[in-house]
């Protein structure tokens, strides 16, 4: 006999896995609904690794998923955290210039963020972008000033109460090992028991496609985890920032670059650079998953991806490994900062989702199939947008399930 049943239940206690709970629930008060989630606490992974950042919607191509999420999600999440007393702060962003040949990517941006309806979006010149950040060098920037910091696991945390408030519940630290139909459901095996469930989300993250092969579904994608390692600086050298600090980023790439980023958390950090990981949850150099590595590397499209990046990868390699390269790039924004202005940070691991083509997918993938919604690719601004995303999903959900 399964441990519980539910009408839906949900794969992933992550930001979006939460806000889609929540969002089930708060449409469909009778529902019941289960969360189920491998880790002994919510939004370990991406959700507790992420920058903080609520993106303004600059980067992404009008018509896009990311592009109708992130504007609305900037202010759907700048209102959900004033409601519920979450810290939230709108330091503001710019994207810089440091070279004329960038100019037509930073116009480009202009135009896609106006085009996205970002708010009071500005191409800015050198003296105006020295009274915003004293310390920045760079010829042209597009200032961005709605945009935001905030912890996301606080924000995971008030969707959970959400979530429990309206009769949802929460299974921590099972991690789910096999699916097989009974009957009219679908049961879960998972390490601490068996749940039943009618209808699955899948929200698993770092594991999405696995979860969908586990059920039956062939995603068509592999997702590959690339690492992001930060430096933090110290105390006496946080001066030199005074919001967001990016560069123009490379438009043939789904990563921004590294960059400056204050925190709620009361600390400023600079990076990320973007290595492949050798474990799905490999937060540190020597973290090495046997298992996950093998996964990756009998992936055609990861020797496809890596036959057309294998110089970008090189270059990322090796500002991993070597400091001073890693610094040499925060100069080209800043030309005052050295080695000795940085102190240890942490790092995150981001689920790319990487078709058979070598493709790095870049927008939202989220599929449909029996009795099942599979959230399989789900990048920055995933945090950002979480609430539309929930709601999206939610929608997805009533149709595939047949709630209304």
């Amino acid at each position: 006999m399964p441990d519980a049943t539910y009408d839906v239940a949900v794969i992933g206690a992550g930001i979006i896995g939460l806000s889609t709970a929540m969002h089930l629930l708060e449409r469909h008060p009778g529902l019941s609904v289960g969360i189920i989630e491998k880790n002994d606490e919510i939004a370990t992974q991406q959700t507790g690794h992420n920058s903080g950042v609520i993106h303004s919607g600059i980067y992404y191509p009008p018509g896009s998923f990311k592009a109708r999420f992130c504007v609305e999600g900037r202010e759907s999440m700048s209102r959900f955290c004033q409601e519920n007393g979450i810290d939230y702060k709108p330091i503001g962003k710019v994207i810089i210039a440091t070279a004329e040949d960038q100019f037509p990517r930073l116009e480009l941006l202009h135009e896609r963020g106006t085009a996205n309806g970002v708010p009071d979006l500005q191409l800015i010149d050198a003296d105006r972008l020295h009274e915003i950040e004293p310390h920045v060098k760079a010829l042209r920037a597009l200032w961005a000033p709605h945009t935001g910091i905030v912890n996301y696991r606080d924000v995971s945390a008030a969707y959970l109460r959400r979530v429990e408030d309206t009769g949802g519940e929460l299974r921590l630290g099972s991690p789910v090992r096999a699916f097989h139909r009974s009957s009219d459901s679908l049961v879960i095996e998972t390490a601490t028991g068996e749940f039943a469930a009618r209808n699955v989300v899948n929200c698993a993250g770092l594991h999405s496609d696995r979860i969908a092969l586990m059920m039956g579904v062939n995603p068509g994608v592999k997702i590959l985890p690339f690492r992001g390692e930060y430096y933090t600086l110290k105390k006496e050298s946080e001066k030199l920032v005074k919001g967001l600090i990016y560069p123009v980023p490379d438009p043939d790439l789904p990563f921004l670059g590294v960059h400056f980023t204050h925190n709620v958390k009361g600390y400023v950090e600079a990076g990320p650079n973007a290595v492949l990981a050798t474990a799905r949850e490999g937060y540190r150099k020597r973290d090495f998953s046997p298992r996950d590595f093998v996964d990756t590397v009998w992936y055609r499209g990861f020797w496809k991806m890596a036959a057309s990046e294998w110089k970008t990868g090189f270059s990322e390699m090796n500002r991993s490994f070597r400091k001073g390269v890693f610094v040499k790039d925060l100069q080209k924004m800043i030309p005052e900062i050295t080695a000795s202005d940085l102190g240890e940070g942490g790092s995150g691991v981001r689920a790319q989702a990487v078709d058979r083509s070598g493709r790095l997918l870049d927008d939202f993938v989220i599929e449909q199939t029996e009795n099942a919604v599979h959230v399989l690719n789900a990048p920055s601004p995933g945090a950002t947008a979480s609430l539309v995303i929930g709601r999206h999903i939610t929608d997805l959900a009533e149709q595939a399930f047949s709630l209304n």
